[in-house]
């Protein structure tokens, strides 16, 4: 249990220092600085960057698949797009710091790119919210949302907002993006 436990933390630290040095700026020895470990115990759970990235990534990228097959199963283009959105908003809320540096490192970006995980991250969203509107504004509109959700979630700037607020506002906003209306079960009766 502390191998797991260990290898917990060196995902967390990592994260952290991706966040504040990125992706590039941060080394294995860095991590292991910061934890007090020697660079080989770091080495024994990961021995690249690039493997830490992966661990940390693989869990969110799985719940952004689950989601995707949810949102593909609804019956209608608007009821895909209403349930793509609130479950990425979800996603995007309960990863905040991930889906920070995810939205805003280069290096990172170029690394997912590399190895077509960009485009599973973002081509299957974008075909689901896309469907509100012709195209190009629906393409647009849907990349808009996506990268407006990440980037607004993971923003520091917000970090004193609760993830109850966060996730209706990020809601709503992508709804008028896209052009949705909310579900009836979601609306709130005028007063």
């Amino acid at each position: 249990m502390q191998d797991a436990g260990t290898r917990a933390r060196i995902l967390d630290v990592a994260l952290r220092l991706f966040a504040t040095h990125s992706f590039a700026g941060t080394s294995l020895q860095m991590i292991a600085d910061e934890m007090a470990l020697t660079k080989a115990a770091v080495y024994h759970h990961f021995h690249t960057r690039e493997d830490l990235l992966t661990a940390l990534i693989t869990p969110a990228l799985a719940e952004m698949r689950a989601v995707a097959d949810d949102a593909d199963a609804q019956r209608t283009p608007h009821a895909r797009a209403e349930h793509m959105l609130t479950g990425f908003v979800e996603l995007a809320v309960r990863h905040r710091r991930l889906i920070a540096i995810l939205s805003n490192d280069q290096a990172i970006l170029r690394l997912l790119k590399s190895q077509s995980l960009l485009d599973e991250l973002l081509e299957r969203p974008v075909a689901l919210l896309r469907a509100t509107a012709p195209e190009p504004a629906g393409r647009i509109n849907a990349l808009l949302t996506l990268s407006g959700v990440g980037s607004t979630a993971g923003s520091e700037l917000l970090a004193d907002i609760d993830d109850e607020d966060l996730r209706r506002y990020l809601v709503e906003t992508g709804r008028r993006i896209l052009g949705l209306r909310a579900p009836r079960t979601a609306r709130v009766p005028a007063r």
